[in-house]
């Protein structure tokens, strides 16, 4: 493996942390809000504000940087997309580079045409609907159904979503066409359009304050609700192979964004030890904030190591299973551990609402996988390395 990364890459690299340090970080306010009670705290930027960052990605020629070239996007590399999403995660701002899920890369043309490109060009936007209420952290079941009558397919049931959407919207619908078959060939991908009868949006308004800390659940209600067979994405029963091809790599570009988030905790923890003084003297001198502050860098440079490689071996067309699922596994222990060492640096949890601390604590804990999802990543390891395949 080569340790250097290619000139273009590195360009791409110092544009977009320019583009952060410069355009995205001083923003950073406007969303932790002003006021003394933080009342005006936003979960995202206002609307001109987000049209003008959009114009300069676009300027800049990476909007759609993990879109594939055949749907309009940049389509660039694995460790390209690695390295433009460590820097979009050092900040707290939420926004991207025209992030679209890669389920919907399996639709057909005419899907691609409907709703692929309208969403891509933010001419629509789009509500995932894959967790259901209650159920947030387990999408090994699905109670919603969609039973097939006369070509349509009749959806009844509830689903939770976090997407941000706007006025024109879509839903992507997971639903159970034949309960009995299980996940893998019994649940079907519908895309489900704003005004079809039945199909109601509840909780969709943006809240303020306190409640800005994390976007609320959306909730999405399917009463009798009637879709045609054209809707369904890919093929039926098989919704779970949707995006197949291109998750590995997400994995790995997720695991990406850990240590963003991690390298920022690590600057915000350094010059916190540097500037807080105990007993008039800097806590930079007390060995267990300078032991934390080691295990942070060290946790951010083996994960960064192991992205860099799984990435590597993508771009060469090398199966990366077994890397992407050590990865995703490696990265999210990793953050968890550096939120709790950077807890210990600024002694005590920095939930400290008004500090760009809080907000990266959360997005460390609460964006990283579910314990389900660790549990599916062993499990993928562990099956690779019983085949024998390799050690």
């Amino acid at each position: 493996m080569d340790f250097e990364i290619p000139e273009e890459l590195n360009m791409i690299q110092s544009m977009v942390r320019d583009f952060v340090n410069d355009q995205l970080k001083p923003l950073e306010r406007t969303i932790l809000g002003r006021a003394s009670d933080l009342s005006d705290a936003r979960v995202s930027l206002p609307s001109d504000t987000e049209e003008q960052l959009i114009k300069m990605v676009k300027d800049m020629g990476l909007w759609g940087i993990g879109v594939p070239e055949e749907f309009s996007g940049v389509g660039l590399s694995t460790l390209g997309n690695c390295l433009v999403e460590e820097e979009l995660a050092q900040t707290i701002l939420p926004f991207n580079f025209g992030d679209v899920t890669p389920i919907l890369f399996d639709c057909n043309e005419k899907q691609k045409q409907d709703y692929f490109l309208p969403l891509f060009h933010r001419q629509k936007s789009a509500y995932l609907a894959l967790m259901e209420p209650g159920k947030e952290a387990d999408v090994a079941t699905i109670e919603m159904t969609a039973e097939k009558a006369n070509g349509h397919y009749i959806l009844n049931g509830r689903k939770v979503s976090l997407s941000k959407t706007g006025k024109d919207y879509f839903a992507i619908v997971f639903a159970a066409t034949n309960p009995k078959k299980g996940l893998r060939e019994g649940v079907t991908c519908f895309l489900v359009d704003k005004d079809t009868p039945g199909f109601t949006i509840v909780g969709n308004e943006e809240k303020g304050g306190w409640r800005a800390q994390v976007r609320q659940p959306i909730f999405l209600a399917f009463d009798r609700c009637q879709v045609s067979a054209d809707n369904i994405l890919g093929e039926e029963g098989k919704a779970f192979l949707l995006g197949r091809r291109w998750l590995p790599s997400r994995r790995i570009i997720r695991a990406a964004r850990c240590i963003g988030v991690a390298q920022r905790l690590l600057e915000e923890s350094t010059l916190q030890a540097q500037s807080w003084t105990s007993f008039g003297q800097p806590i930079s001198g007390r060995p267990s904030v300078q032991a934390a502050l080691a295990d942070i860098a060290t946790g951010i440079h083996a994960t960064r190591l192991m992205v860099h490689e799984a990435a590597w071996k993508a771009d060469k067309g090398e199966p990366i299973q077994r890397e992407a699922a050590m990865v995703k596994l490696f990265a999210t222990q990793m953050i968890h551990s550096v939120a709790d060492r950077a807890a210990h640096i600024w002694n005590g949890p920095p939930y400290i609402a008004g500090l760009p601390m809080e907000r990266l604590c959360r997005h460390a804990t609460a964006a990283s996988a579910t314990e389900y999802d660790l549990e599916l990543q062993k499990n993928l390891i562990a099956t690779d390395i019983l085949k024998g395949l390799r050690f």
